[in-house]
């Protein structure tokens, strides 16, 4: 009897080990289980949700992002049902989707970015002997935006500008490469940016004002010939020597490719004087999108990860400034000198891009 009831006892006893370890391990499950979900994002972020420690941080806060890119304007002809939600690059194009999936407001818009011109050295000295920009020292400056929507009005070449003879690579018309309007934010912030300037400081806002710039805004699309959807691959293609010697990206991008090299030879970064902030917006489709949306805005290690990556927290110009200290031989930091047009609606941007495509 003794021995049968050591052997029961044995047997209550490991029992007891094997059931407090599986409770263990689901109580470890249950704490650490993130939630799944999906979204479509402007390219510029691609390198923001791939960054180990963003995944880190997501997961430590619960959730496990799977993202695919998109050109911003191309996410309305986009089947999004399935998907958590989208993230495009501005506010105009995010509207636009909330109102397509029935979204409710507000929008969560985590940061944001000022667009930029990328140049290589010899183009920014030649523009600012010829008073289409201004240089603050070696690798930072201001385009003369006025200046250089008259000078593409007339059709402008690099020849007759002084001292572009002694650089072979400025050569044919002058103009920024930009994306696609109809497809790219970038591309479609540049000629809102440009319409305003050319409109006098009027936001377009009827077909009347539309029909003003239409011509200008024409010529500087039509000149580009074939555009790409995203700005990453003319950015990288600018970096890697080929391609036009001005050409339009996000701050962010230029931040991110600084934070990696510290320094790259021959880029000055020229800040229009009128330019568009790039508010990167989240359109929440489910509850679990609006929480990470949210999350993205609040999370004190996320917004350090965001300036990491070169764009600049809503709310807090300070929390940039500290974080890009080492960039601000190329980085305008406090966007001195530099105004913001205001967007169209959506729909007056839709028109803009389709009449500069002609």
């Amino acid at each position: 009897m003794r021995r049968i009831a050591g052997i029961v006892l044995a047997v209550l006893l490991i029992g007891g080990v094997v059931a407090a370890v599986i409770a263990g391990r689901q109580g470890e499950d249950k704490g650490t289980a993130t939630k799944t979900v999906q979204g479509v994002i402007g390219s510029e972020k691609a390198e923001f949700f791939a960054d180990p420690d963003v995944v880190k941080a997501l997961a430590d806060k619960g959730f496990t992002v799977k993202t695919e890119s998109s050109g911003s304007w191309a996410m309305e002809g986009l089947d999004l049902k399935g998907y958590d939600f989208a993230f495009p690059s501005s506010q105009a194009p995010a509207d636009q989707l909330a109102k397509k999936y029935g979204v409710h407001e507000p929008l969560p818009r985590p940061f944001y970015s000022p667009l930029v011109v990328v140049a290589h050295r010899s183009a920014a000295d030649v523009l600012a002997a010829n008073g289409l920009a201004t240089l603050d020292g070696k690798s930072r400056g201001t385009l003369k935006m006025a200046a250089y929507l008259d000078a593409a009005r007339h059709d402008r070449t690099w020849q007759q500008l002084k001292g572009a003879d002694r650089h072979g690579e400025l050569t044919g018309t002058l103009y920024i490469a930009s994306t696609d309007p109809e497809s790219s934010n970038s591309g479609a912030l540049y000629l809102a940016a440009a319409s305003y300037v050319a409109g006098g400081g009027k936001v377009a806002a009827s077909t009347a004002d539309v029909d003003r710039t239409a011509p200008l805004l024409r010529k500087l699309i039509s000149v580009q010939g074939a555009q790409q959807s995203s700005s990453d691959g003319p950015f990288r293609d600018f970096i890697s020597g080929a391609g036009n010697p001005l050409v339009l990206v996000y701050e962010s991008q230029v931040a991110t490719l600084l934070s990696e090299q510290k320094s790259v030879d021959d880029l000055v970064v020229l800040y229009p004087d009128t330019t568009v902030n790039s508010d990167h917006t989240v359109v929440p489709l489910t509850d679990e999108g609006r929480a990470l949306g949210e999350l993205l805005s609040t999370d004190p290690t996320l917004r350090k990860l965001a300036v990491r990556h070169g764009f600049r927290p809503q709310g807090d110009t300070a929390e940039f400034i500290a974080a890009t200290a080492d960039r601000a031989a190329y980085l305008n930091q406090k966007l001195t000198g530099v105004r913001q047009a205001p967007v169209p609606t959506s729909e007056v941007l839709h028109e803009m891009a389709r009449r500069a495509r002609g």
